[in-house]
């Protein structure tokens, strides 16, 4: 009977120099020139540590799950890290066919008037500190976090759905038209 030689899988992830970057109970605090954020690494099995100037991050198994979470939370680090320092911008066009719609930014939330000439307006949550800019029929939305910038794009996106008629004939809403992976004025 031979014994197999195990191997855990492990990655230095290089710190930018305009990053600082923390590690408390499981917890990576990131923050950079465009703000700060924070990732929870509790429910993910993976071992993280800061060594100097380096994110050193190890997989807690040898199976194919174990790589691919361990892959998948080396993407996230380096994703909040491109985040505040470049940032994430994601531009959405307003489209109608007949009620003009209008789009107002108020207290974290982004209002919809004149959906399909319904009286009430739709409302979409701003997450985090994401900010959205409203030009004419394009809507501009930024910030540092990819998750808080991709959720506020998609909750818009959905509650402007159009319901019980046929999405080919009407094509009101706002759509996603343009990604960048830096904030853009």
């Amino acid at each position: 009977m031979s014994t197999k030689e195990v191997e855990l899988h492990q990655v230095t992830i290089p710190i930018p120099d305009s990053v600082k970057a923390s590690v408390t109970h499981k917890i990576l605090h990131v923050q950079g020139p465009l703000g700060k954020t924070r990732k929870a690494f509790k429910k993910i099995p993976v071992d993280l540590q800061i060594e100097g100037k380096n994110v050193v991050l190890k997989s807690v198994g040898v199976r194919k799950r174990d790589y691919a979470i361990f892959k998948t939370a080396e993407s996230i680090i380096n994703t909040l890290f491109k985040g505040v320092q470049t940032g994430y911008t994601f531009k959405m066009k307003v489209v109608y066919a007949h009620f003009p719609i209008t789009v107002k930014i108020k207290d974290g939330y982004i209002h919809v008037e004149n959906f399909q000439g319904e009286r009430a307006a739709r409302t979409s949550k701003i997450f985090g500190e994401t900010k959205v800019v409203s030009k004419g029929d394009d809507i501009i939305i930024t910030g540092p976090v990819l998750t808080d910038v991709s959720q506020t794009a998609g909750s818009l996106q959905q509650n402007t759905k159009v319901k019980n008629k046929d999405h080919r004939v009407f094509l009101d809403g706002v759509y996603l038209f343009e990604k960048l992976d830096k904030i853009e004025k």
